[in-house]
């Protein structure tokens, strides 16, 4: 006790019974004298709350005592704005419709995000990139659905990706014309042919240094490097065959390259420096996945290599396998080495519509066909399905925070993460968000998100597609 004021608790002591308090019984706490004010009120106590919550919290935008944001403040606003995102309750949202391109958006990027893991409260201005089969590119500010800037008009754009940590958006047309855009302006930087009719775009960084690995309809690779698009090599992986199955590693040490329009082909992985460091009159060096009829795969992101593919079997069923890649090297040659990890059966009743693959983290898988969504261990457990949309799902997107599925029943599906005691980690549904009418609309056809925002493409009858913009404001 304190002899002075033998009626208060020594600081520090009243400071380690308020670590027991949830945050709601720290602000109740607050309102009993200005001494449990003074100390409800600790940053400690708030810094704690939120680190233990969240893991990683963005330190950037706290500033000091005076500055705009305190970590009490920091913790409030962002359990406000993930209520917002968690309920979508009319006014925790605004949705504005982004207009001005006449043809088909053929995919979506974000240029500006908010991300989940290192949110800025102060400033979450977010930028998103359109392409379409009207030949222009245009950028998007979310808040205000301002447009940014337009391309010239070229042929049909056929794909779009995007480099955050360089600000460059990559396209490529029907012509099989690959170009470069700087982010912030719109200004074409540079531009590769690839003489295909549709190419399947892989930006990834190495120590800083810039590639783009492109997928042709003549199951050909090509791998640039830097802005000016400077060709390193070219392999061979499906001969004839479309590639559209195209992935990096996390560890950035390997690609898997492979088709979905042959049942008797199997995926390849490949070493990256064979393909951006190539060694003189030496092919590349891969090796071949040992299943065939590739439907979706996903590298695991929380771990170096590790491959999930979902095939057909023998029967017609589907599986799911995963591997882990590595390689070995002696004195005289490198071998590439392909172990499987788990396999087992899915009961995946698909019909015609693809199937959908993403990977939350070393244990889970979220895969999408038809109307139905599934969450999966990777040792092939059933941990949830959901049965929501009344029509197929074309496009699903994932954070650490929440799963948006788009389906062509023109509305969008929100689920989030939640830890179950006896399966993990899994999903549970909210609520859904509508895109407009059926008698002007066809249905959503791509979705992406960030922290605070996300945004779909709503095929129009008209043959005019429109973006919807859901912005979460705290």
């Amino acid at each position: 006790m304190d002899p002075h004021h033998p009626q208060y608790l020594i600081g520090d002591c009243l400071i380690h019974i308020f670590t027991f308090l949830t945050e709601d019984d720290l602000i109740i706490a607050s309102h009993v004298c200005k001494h449990w004010h003074e100390t409800a009120d600790a940053p400690w106590l708030w810094r704690r709350l939120c680190l233990q919550r969240w893991t990683f919290c963005n330190l950037a935008v706290l500033g000091g005592e005076h500055g705009n944001l305190s970590w009490k403040r920091y913790f409030l606003r962002r359990c406000h704005l993930e209520m917002n995102m968690t309920t979508g309750r009319s006014g925790g949202y605004t949705c504005k419709s982004l207009r001005g391109h006449t043809g088909r958006v053929v995919g979506l990027v974000y240029l500006q995000g908010n991300s989940a893991q290192h949110p800025d409260l102060r400033n979450s201005r977010s930028t998103v990139c359109s392409a379409s089969t009207d030949g222009t590119v245009r950028a998007w500010n979310i808040q205000n659905g301002e447009l940014l800037w337009c391309s010239p008009v070229q042929s049909p754009l056929t794909e779009i990706v995007s480099d955050e940590q360089h600000d460059v958006v990559i396209t490529a047309d029907s012509t099989g014309l690959v170009k470069t855009w700087q982010s912030q302006t719109g200004q074409e930087m540079a531009s590769f042919s690839t003489a295909s009719p549709h190419c399947t775009l892989l930006q990834y960084n190495i120590n800083n240094n810039w590639f783009l690995t492109v997928g042709t309809t003549q199951g050909t690779l090509c791998t640039l490097a830097d802005s000016a698009l400077t060709k390193k090599s070219s392999m061979m992986v499906c001969d004839t065959f479309k590639v559209n199955i195209l992935l990096v590693s996390p560890d950035k040490k390997w690609i898997a390259a492979g088709t979905k329009e042959n049942d008797d082909l199997s995926p390849k992985v490949i070493y990256t420096d064979s393909l951006t460091s190539p060694p003189e009159d030496e092919d590349p060096l891969y090796q071949s996945v040992p299943v065939t009829g590739c439907q979706a795969a996903v590298f695991i992101p929380t771990q170096p290599a590790r491959l999930a593919i979902i095939h057909k079997e023998r029967s017609n069923n589907k599986a799911l396998t995963v591997f882990d890649v590595s390689i070995k090297k002696t004195k005289y040659k490198s071998e590439i080495q392909v172990q499987q990890v788990e396999s087992s059966p899915l009961t995946l009743n698909t019909r015609s519509s693809p199937i959908l693959l993403e990977a939350k983290d070393s244990n889970c898988l979220v895969l999408a066909a038809d109307e139905e969504l599934w969450v999966y261990s990777l040792k092939g457990a059933l941990l949830a399905s959901f049965k929501e949309h009344v029509m197929p799902i074309s496009s699903i997107c994932l954070d650490s925070f929440r799963v948006v599925t788009a389906s062509q029943d023109l509305s969008l599906r929100v689920l989030t993460w939640k830890k179950d005691r006896d399966n993990g980690l899994t999903l549970e549904s909210r609520y859904h968000l509508l895109g407009g009418s059926h008698t002007m609309s066809r249905g959503f056809t791509h979705v992406a998100c960030d922290y605070t925002s996300i945004v779909a493409s709503v095929e129009g009858k008209n043959g005019k597609d429109v973006l919807k913009a859901y912005y979460f404001t705290h």
